[in-house]
């Protein structure tokens, strides 16, 4: 009898399985399956076994049809059930089936650190010949369980990130592989420190230039959850997994303007989850993943040991792979060349391969990883960047790359290097060194001539010029342009009024002498982009470029077009990131600004593009990067992981940039939200905000419906930021142009320009 039972348990659980893809219990008669199978529970003592089998082979061959037809018509909706099934494999089994041994690092189960993020040592036994050896590797990933609470569904906290990222500098340090497993629906929204979104910025950040291979199999993507630990050499990617900007429901909570506490409608959360373009076989075919695993029909469960054994052989070829690219041997990249022909990318070797890198073999990791990353969704928007535009353009550039590396890199650090030993030596000594010296210091010298002739550059107004005459404040607001918003006559009252007892403003006043500001507060209301443009830089030092890429809707999303043309035509730009080159008190800079008006600032494709673009730019011409966020309101949902994958690539060009010796500031204003402050934002060492302005991962709408947490109405405002260690300081908005310049003075490596 127990055979028996455990039979009809089995085809309940089938049953039970496609109730929870179909999310419609009479879908197939399967009702009336799961009555037939009460049933026979009831009567397996009393009817005959030749009886009982045939009624169970009947109840078998049923549903066995069933789930070949749901197969056959999966939709993107029903994929990401699959994907969410108690009945799914988790990280826990892929560590007890995949791997031989491991040890779990940071705590175990409900006593880690963060139960929702496992990092764990494991091995790897492999043959070649007939020789066996053993390789390790660090595993780290979100853990969804099986309806465990404290791991929250794989939503990680903050700490849960940050110790993925000590983990990953661990087996940095030890020079082994890593395998990143990815199941999670998204972060989870908390603001205290390290922050969710400056969290998952730090880990991009980090895993750009990760001197080891670095391998991941996504199941459930969700946004920049997945981001945390998504940046890798080579992207895997279930079957019946899915990888989105956002969840459906959630996509449909915002086409829908669903009412908080209500319910989107499960029609248009089918039609969304379509929309977004989620499954492997479309990230497959925008360049997103670079391999499908495939599993079973309906998906691999957490018994399925022969999928275990593939998702093995998938791992390890994977990471097989990386390092074949990283070797100069010319029998190595033959053999890849062959496998690559015969399509068979998942055999393992039948040689021993170390995964030991050699420093140059590191070298070529990064430059792949690097050019892997920047060329994503280049077909997510419509132009040519300048830089790359027919022969004499590339040739423009590669000149002024020659012209900058001498003059700044190679004669000013040998100028600098002479000093600083001139310094150092006294006496006789110093007067030999002079004389040998001395041809030198007369080249230095003359190419000096022209910086002599400009005056030191002062961090305070002394209010002298050369000659000890008066001269006027460079510093102060150019004052060149008053918003349009003047224009009313009218008064208005300051939010702040009840408690610090603020006037009445008269509207002339407040948006043309007072720049925004309440006097008495210092309360900031919004101005438009055009108010920073015209009055921040020097007058007419302002040069646009790239303003010709434009954004699309490279998914076909339906109804997009017409919105993006009606940003279009509104704002008379093509995007929502405008890059330019501009002047602060003569001291040349590049500068990216993400505004409202288009779109409410979020970022895609074409604005990914521009950003890696100004990054390259202000590193060729050695000058410093302002990323000024008018406002953002997060990843562009309608592009999917076209824009998504905007996180990882944007920073991969800002670590370079950085790496490079140059200095990247970032000033919030208004709200600036989501994948942009998660990533590229987040990542700045040198990060401000507006006073009045509100920063943070998720609105207070998204916090309180994923934790169920009320939030006090300042938590995302600037003064908790700063307290939390998330920016650096609260700028007033008159004195962002002075403050701006001190900034450029004090901050950033000796390499810039005119340090």
């Amino acid at each position: 009898m127990k055979e028996q039972l455990k039979q009809l348990l089995k085809i309940e659980e089938r049953i039970n399985y496609l109730i929870q893809i179909k999310d419609y219990s009479n879908w197939g008669n399967l009702d009336g399956f799961k009555a037939g199978c009460e049933r026979l529970k009831q009567t397996v003592y009393d009817l005959p076994d030749d009886q009982f089998w045939g009624e169970v082979k009947k109840l078998h061959d049923s549903i066995a049809f069933l789930e070949e037809r749901a197969e056959e018509q999966l939709t993107p909706m029903e994929r990401v059930r699959i994907v969410r099934s108690i009945q799914r494999f988790s990280l826990k089994d892929i560590l007890e089936n995949v791997y031989d041994d491991y040890t779990e690092l940071g705590g175990q189960d409900d006593a880690n650190i963060d139960p929702a993020m496992i990092c764990a040592k494991a091995t790897l036994t492999r043959k070649s010949k007939k020789k066996t050896y053993t390789v390790t590797v660090m595993v780290i990933g979100q853990e969804s369980g099986h309806g465990e609470e404290f791991r929250n569904g794989g939503s990680c906290r903050p700490e849960g990130n940050q110790k993925a990222q000590r983990y990953m500098r661990v087996a940095e340090t030890e020079g082994i592989p890593i395998h990143f497993y990815i199941f999670t629906p998204g972060s989870y929204p908390v603001e205290e420190y390290p922050g969710a979104a400056q969290q998952i910025a730090r880990n991009i950040y980090t895993m750009t230039k990760l001197q080891v291979p670095i391998v991941s199999f996504i199941s459930e993507g969700g946004s920049g959850g997945a981001e945390a630990i998504g940046l890798t050499d080579y992207r895997l990617m279930a079957s019946h997994g899915y990888y989105s900007v956002i969840s459906p429901e959630g996509a449909a909570a915002i086409e829908g303007r669903v009412r908080e506490g209500n319910k989107a409608p499960r029609e248009l959360i089918e039609l969304c989850a379509e929309r977004l373009r989620l499954t492997a076989l479309d990230n497959l075919n925008h360049g997103i993943i670079d391999r499908i695993v495939q599993e079973p029909p309906l998906g691999a469960r957490r018994d399925d040991f022969a999928f275990f054994a593939k998702l093995r052989s998938e791992m390890v070829s994977a990471t097989d792979r990386v390092i074949l690219s990283t070797k100069s041997f010319k029998s190595f990249r033959t053999w890849e060349i062959h496998r690559k022909r015969l399509r068979k990318e998942s055999q393992e070797l039948s040689i021993e391969l170390s995964w030991d890198l050699s420093r140059e073999e590191v070298a070529r990791l990064l430059r792949q990883r690097s050019k892997k990353y920047l060329g994503m969704a280049t077909h997510g928007f419509i132009g040519q960047p300048e830089a790359q535009q027919g022969l004499l353009r590339q040739a423009l550039v590669s000149t002024e790359h020659f012209y900058y590396t001498l003059r700044y890199d190679i004669l000013k650090n040998h100028k600098r290097q002479v000093r600083k030993v001139l310094t150092d030596v006294s006496g006789e000594g110093s007067v030999m060194l002079k004389r040998i010296t001395e041809p030198l210091r007369n080249a230095v010298a003359f190419l000096r001539e022209r910086n002599q002739k400009k005056p030191a550059r002062l961090i305070t107004y002394s209010g002298n010029g050369q000659n000890g005459s008066p001269r006027p404040d460079p510093l102060e607001l150019t004052d060149t342009y008053t918003s349009p918003l003047a224009n009313e006559d009218r008064t208005v009252t300051c939010p702040n009024a009840a408690r610090h007892g603020c006037k009445d403003l008269w509207i002339p006043d407040l948006y043309g002498e007072f720049a925004g500001v309440c006097e008495t507060c210092g309360h900031h209301f919004p101005l438009e982009y055009r108010w920073y443009l015209k009055n921040i830089f020097d007058p007419g030092s302002i040069r646009f470029f790239n303003a010709h890429l434009t954004a699309q809707n490279p998914l076909g999303y339906t109804g997009f077009s017409e919105r993006l043309q009606t940003a279009k035509d509104k704002t008379g730009r093509s995007s929502s990131n405008m890059t330019f080159t501009a002047a602060i008190d003569g001291i040349e800079i590049v500068a990216t600004v993400l505004y409202s008006e288009f779109r409410n600032g979020t970022v895609g494709s074409t604005e990914g593009e521009k950003f890696v673009q100004a990054c390259k730019l202000a590193q060729r011409k050695k000058r410093p990067l302002l990323a000024y966020v008018h406002t953002t309101g997060g990843i562009r949902i309608q592009e999917g992981t076209l824009g998504v994958i905007q996180m990882p690539k944007c920073t991969m060009a800002i670590r370079e940039y950085i790496d490079s010796g140059g200095l990247y500031i970032v000033v919030y204003d208004n709200n600036s939200y989501a994948g942009p402050v998660a990533s590229f934002l987040g990542c700045s060492p040198y990060q401000f905000a507006i006073r009045s302005s509100r920063i943070g991962f998720a609105g207070p709408r998204v916090i309180r419906e994923t934790t169920g947490i009320n939030i006090p109405p300042d938590y995302h405002s600037a003064r908790n930021a700063l307290k939390r260690g998330h920016i650096q300081g609260i700028w007033d908005r008159r004195e962002f142009r002075r403050n701006l310049y001190k900034a450029l003075l004090t901050m950033g490596s000796p390499s810039l320009y005119y340090r």
